[in-house]
């Protein structure tokens, strides 16, 4: 049974913390979309200053919505379009201080002025990615990049190809 914790002390420890929470949520179950699933509820009930966190999976064509926590989303999303169809086809985390200036941004959610999206790769292959949204700007830095990275590559370890 998930109990929901007081995170105290440092970021760091709290990060840790998440990473343990997410081992413990995943471990054993070989469903993806309910590990997907759990691991944005985890997520949101840990990040301050979110409005939307969530998963879209590459179909080998465009990336399609996924589990998330949030209002309603857009449901598909080209390679090369918007934050999440940047980092997807770079395959790499981006980070957005302020998404009205990244050119060809995608607005799902008007209240949305930061992102990070860290791309999620399975075997070498794009699965998809994890997507952070928030109502503030540069509310990401370089340690949310750190931690949201290492909790991808602990949540793709238990993902079905």
């Amino acid at each position: 049974m998930f109990q929901a914790i007081p995170y105290e002390g440092d970021r760091s420890s709290s990060y840790t913390a998440v990473l343990e929470q997410l081992k413990s949520l995943i471990h054993d179950e070989p469903n993806s979309i309910a590990n997907l699933a759990n691991a944005s509820a985890l997520l949101n009930l840990f990040m301050n200053d979110i409005n939307w966190v969530g998963f879209y999976i590459y179909d080998g064509k465009e990336l399609v919505l996924g589990p998330f926590q949030g209002l309603p989303a857009c449901i598909r999303i080209p390679l090369n379009r918007g934050v999440c169809g940047g980092a997807a086809s770079q395959m790499r985390t981006l980070v957005v201080d302020d998404v009205h200036a990244f050119p060809g941004h995608i607005a799902c959610d008007g209240a949305t002025n930061s992102e990070i999206v860290v791309p999620i790769i399975k075997d070498g292959e794009l699965y998809g990615v994890l997507d952070v949204d928030s109502p503030l700007k540069n509310r990401f830095d370089s340690e949310d990049q750190h931690f949201l990275e290492k909790f991808v590559e602990i949540l793709t370890a238990q993902l079905s190809s």
